[in-house]
């Protein structure tokens, strides 16, 4: 699915110039579970940025389903990273003003779906995660559980290949976290390739692989037994 070939990006401050990724080469199977491990400063966030065609590299290759994303316009990432790759973030990144059903319903938006049709899709996705009776609730009428699992049917709406999650159980409590961490392995079972960005050797544990960054580099790319 995912071919990363020397791949680095910079950024300059002032005089200095910021290596945040050197040489990144890594390959992502279809039906992946990556668990993405290393210090602050490691480069873990740039690296889902690049995944998730959030961030251009400096140089290198990144090919996504054998199409060179370089080559792509603005209007072709924009379709990759709308129909193509699902997002799932620490804060959750719901709109208050609206209920959670239509949180979810909003790639659909953007990708020119009828509202009648949002609606149809995203209520089983909703359904999915546990959410069918909480759909008319804004995010602040619910749980940080019930939020994050909002922002994965949002996630999920467009039926993506690939889930990109970063720090998703950061803002929750253990319950809460276990519960979303069941909902990943659940969706990987079901197919959907997922590369979590996670500080805890828990969310690690039940990956399929663990890839550790130090100082914008891997370090360590290791299959869990």
């Amino acid at each position: 699915m995912i071919k990363l070939q020397n791949i680095s990006k910079n950024y300059r401050m002032g005089e200095v110039e910021i290596c945040a990724l050197c040489g990144v080469d890594l390959d992502v199977a279809s039906g992946d579970l990556i668990a993405i491990m290393g210090p602050s400063g490691s480069g873990k966030s740039t690296l889902m940025n690049v995944l998730g065609c959030l961030d251009r590299p400096t140089s290198g290759r990144y090919l996504f389903e054998d199409r060179e994303i370089s080559a792509m316009s603005d209007d072709e990432l924009a379709h990759v990273r709308n129909a193509k790759i699902g997002f799932v973030f620490q804060s959750f990144n719901l709109l208050p003003r609206f209920t959670a059903l239509k949180n979810v319903e909003m790639p659909l938006v953007y990708s020119g779906v009828s509202s009648q049709a949002r609606t149809e899709r995203a209520v089983p996705v909703m359904e999915k995660v546990g959410l069918g009776d909480r759909m008319y609730h804004k995010p602040t009428e619910l749980s940080g559980g019930q939020q994050q699992r909002v922002a994965i049917a949002r996630a999920l709406v467009n039926n993506p290949p690939l889930l990109l999650a970063d720090e998703p159980t950061g803002n929750l409590d253990s319950r809460s976290g276990a519960e979303i961490l069941n909902i990943l392995v659940n969706l990987h079972q079901q197919g959907v390739t997922i590369i979590i960005v996670t500080h805890d050797p828990n969310i690690a544990a039940r990956c399929k692989r663990i890839i550790t960054l130090k100082d914008g580099g891997i370090i360590s790319n290791e299959t869990v037994p």
